[in-house]
């Protein structure tokens, strides 16, 4: 029986979507799974041994090793292009740590869109306002001169009304 569970373990290890990274009390790589593998492009080489910030352009499981607990991190590999969460935690009875990475560099890149759309959308916004802003003066300005305009011949109508009078 503890032989299936060990079978089915490890048969989950090797599929899940998440990479899954096993390390000892110095932060040396102990197991890696083929989704962490994809992640961070390790190649198919031995990983044993190598220390785990190689990798992951984070000192995340020293922090972990050092609190003696868990740790929750967001971390980015800019060669990769890799954004990643992950969750980093002590095996209970022993000197290992594991951590579950979840590959996020598709919501960082649609949230980097929205953004670069929300900026292009304000932009457009302040410029209509200033096409506005500046036609509501043009058209104030011409306004402005018919009104001015008016008056002086509403003036001049008024002086000859007068004279005609007074004639």
């Amino acid at each position: 029986m503890i032989r299936q569970e060990a079978l089915d373990l490890y048969s989950i290890l090797e599929h899940t979507p998440n990479g899954i990274l096993l390390v000892d009390g110095e932060a040396r790589i102990r197991f890696v799974n083929p989704a962490f593998r994809r992640m961070f492009a390790t190649g198919d080489g031995d990983l044993t041994g190598r220390k785990a910030s190689e990798f992951l352009n984070s000192d995340c499981f020293e922090r972990a090793i050092a609190s003696q607990g868990q740790v929750s991190v967001r971390g980015h590999v800019p060669p990769l292009g890799v954004h990643y969460r992950a969750g980093i935690f002590a095996i209970q009875g022993s000197d290992r740590y594991c951590g579950i990475f979840v590959d996020t560099t598709e919501e960082e890149r649609a949230r980097a869109e929205l953004l670069q759309v929300k900026r292009e959308t304000l932009a457009r916004a302040q410029e209509v306002i200033r096409r506005q802003m500046q036609t509501a003066q043009e058209i104030a300005g011409l306004l402005g001169e018919t009104t001015a305009e008016t008056k002086v011949l509403l003036a001049k109508l008024t002086d000859l009304f007068h004279l005609e009078r007074t004639a």
